[in-house]
């Protein structure tokens, strides 16, 4: 499988021991796609600090990148820490814990997208493979169909001309 992590990430996972060729490029939005589908599907990651700074003080461009996702075919929020650090508090940040949780489940209500809790990077690096592995399988999928129907289709045409 192929996989694209932004070139403005920060600590972009590696993926070593997984069957993937890893390329940097531009994506729109996100860290990580797929080729042939960045506009369709996207990981966005966050570290714990970062998020928090995303969810107060660069509240606006994140919702603006959360809006861009809104309209993928897929998309999910890696948050690279446990929900239960979160809601305990177990940060440096003057948000609350109780802010945090109510932001992170607003999101996933008003833009309909996930947000997976790994407990460490290598969970975060197996989600995100995970994830695109499944979207491409389901994408080979629809195109099968497609080209299969458009083959009865043709085949169903040539008999009828016979």
């Amino acid at each position: 499988m192929r996989i694209i992590r932004d070139t403005r990430e920060q600590n972009p996972y590696l993926f070593r021991g997984y069957p993937v060729e890893l390329t940097a490029g531009t994506l729109n939005t996100g860290d990580y796609s797929v080729p042939g589908f960045c506009d369709a599907v996207a990981v966005e990651r966050k570290e714990l600090g970062d998020l928090l700074g995303c969810l107060t003080h660069d509240r606006d461009r994140f919702t603006r990148e959360l809006e861009r996702l809104r309209g993928y075919q897929s998309a999910a929020l890696l948050v690279e820490a446990s929900y239960t650090t979160i809601s305990a508090g177990a940060y440096r940040s003057r948000m609350t814990p109780d802010a945090a949780v109510q932001s992170l489940v607003s999101i996933m209500q008003q833009y309909r997208m996930p947000v997976f809790f790994a407990e460490n990077r290598s969970a975060g690096e197996r989600f995100i493979y995970d994830f695109l592995r499944h979207f491409t399988r389901h994408a080979l999928q629809r195109y099968k169909a497609i080209t299969a129907a458009g083959d009865t289709q043709t085949q169903t045409e040539a008999g009828r001309h016979e």
